[in-house]
């Protein structure tokens, strides 16, 4: 979701026109920009406190450096960076859909076949980053984006800059607690496995949209993440094997991501699926209209009249709150019930209803000239056969009589000279 520049916010960077925020985290905020030909970019900027250390620049260049050639069909490739001027930033491909955080939030655990979309498919992006020496260190499903044609890991090979910078101190680790490895915790050598821990607590969050070490603050589920081995019994038991293995508190134990690939295919052969994504892989189909049409995007509250083509009828679709519904439905109704009261008719004109006693009291004169709903379904259906008929001027002459009539007859039984 894109929010509106802040107070706070810079207008542009490098030459690059901030649009809009996407987000912010313990390394900076990231923004909406475009290239000069039009190519929509997100732009990290990274914190101040950290373009100060000399550390953490010399790092963070080496670090882009091998992020830009992280090439693969489920990461969201750099473009450009610069560490000069007092906030160092990059800027990567725009991908445009929520991130699985937010999916999971908006539609509940995702179904067996897109958890095992998404896993495999993570676990291919990550093969990509790896194969140029390069650790994630910071996965979780905020860093997980949903396009229309499969799923982007963002912000990877950053986290160790800032990690090994004086900022963080000895004793801190940079990172999402609920999303850290056991060795990661430990402070012990970071390897290629953490990510595949990471991975499992994704596999678990996208099927259940809880932690596999329970619920509480990022310290406390830390601390069962080193000490306590992870509760499954939520998710669906197909995926149980391949999250536990993931799991192992042991980097070795853990499998290969060519493994985790393999047993997703499995697990879908086994349940009669093939793993092929198509437009809307990830979006749950929840009405006979999504499963018409489902793309790979946040719904969008659809209006109550839809656009029609330049020289064509506007064709509507009528909700409860549509006058022309309300109109049809009044003109094919044959009343057969009393008039409604005088309190009736100003709740459904919006009007105030006043009383005739209350008139006389405050000294002043009722002009609503609204008739009731029963004389108005007969007015309706009167008009509607004289108008329509031979005689169409008397017809017209008789319709205006007969609404000054009626005009009369209700200011005479508001004013209480006539009775209902």
């Amino acid at each position: 979701m894109v929010e509106p520049l802040g107070p706070g916010d810079p207008a542009e960077i490098s030459g690059y026109m901030l649009r809009g925020k996407l987000g912010e985290g313990g390394m900076g905020s990231v923004y909406l920009s475009h290239t000069r030909g039009g190519q929509p970019v997100a732009l990290k900027v990274i914190r101040r406190e950290f373009a100060q250390d000399s550390e953490f620049l010399r790092r963070f260049a080496r670090e882009v450096q091998a992020a830009y050639r992280v090439q693969g069909a489920y990461t969201a490739a750099v473009l450009d960076s610069s560490i000069d001027g007092q906030q160092p930033w990059l800027a990567s491909t725009y991908v445009p859909g929520p991130s699985l955080a937010d999916a999971v939030l908006e539609y509940g655990p995702l179904p067996l076949q897109t958890v095992l979309l998404l896993t495999a498919g993570v676990a291919e992006a990550l093969q990509s980053i790896h194969s140029v020496d390069v650790v994630h260190r910071d996965l979780k499903p905020s860093n997980v984006l949903l396009a229309a044609d499969g799923p982007r890991v963002i912000d990877f090979g950053i986290a160790r800059s800032a990690e090994a910078t004086a900022l963080t101190g000895a004793d801190v680790r940079l990172g999402t607690p609920a999303y850290m490895s056991p060795e990661q915790a430990e402070g012990k050598p970071a390897t290629s496995a953490l990510d595949i821990f990471t991975l499992g607590l994704i596999a678990y969050f996208a099927s259940t949209g809880g932690h596999a070490f329970g619920e509480g603050d990022g310290h406390a589920l830390l601390y069962r993440i080193v000490a306590r081995q992870p509760d499954l019994s939520a998710c669906p038991e197909p995926l149980h094997p391949l999250i536990a293995r993931c799991l192992a508190k042991e980097p070795r134990e853990r499998p290969a991501l060519c493994e985790i690939i393999d047993e997703c295919h499995r697990i879908a052969a086994a349940k009669g699926m093939t793993l092929t994504r198509g437009e809307g892989w990830w979006r749950p189909v929840t009405t006979a209209r999504d499963s018409a049409g489902a793309a790979g995007s946040l719904p969008s509250v659809r209006p109550s009249y839809r656009p029609a083509a330049p020289g064509s009828p506007q064709a509507y679709e009528p909700n409860a709150l549509d006058p022309r519904l309300r109109f049809a439905q009044q003109a094919a109704y044959t009343p057969s019930a009393p008039q409604p009261s005088t309190a009736h008719l100003g709740r459904y004109h919006g009007t105030a209803a006043v009383s005739a006693g209350s008139e006389e009291r405050d000294g002043s004169e009722r002009t609503d000239t609204a008739l009731p709903d029963g004389s108005r379904h007969r007015l309706t259906g009167f008009l509607r056969r004289l108008v329509g008929g031979r005689y169409r001027r008397v017809g017209v002459a008789a319709a205006a009589a007969l609404v000054l009539l009626m005009i009369a007859t209700g200011l005479l039984v508001e004013l209480g000279v006539l009775k209902d």
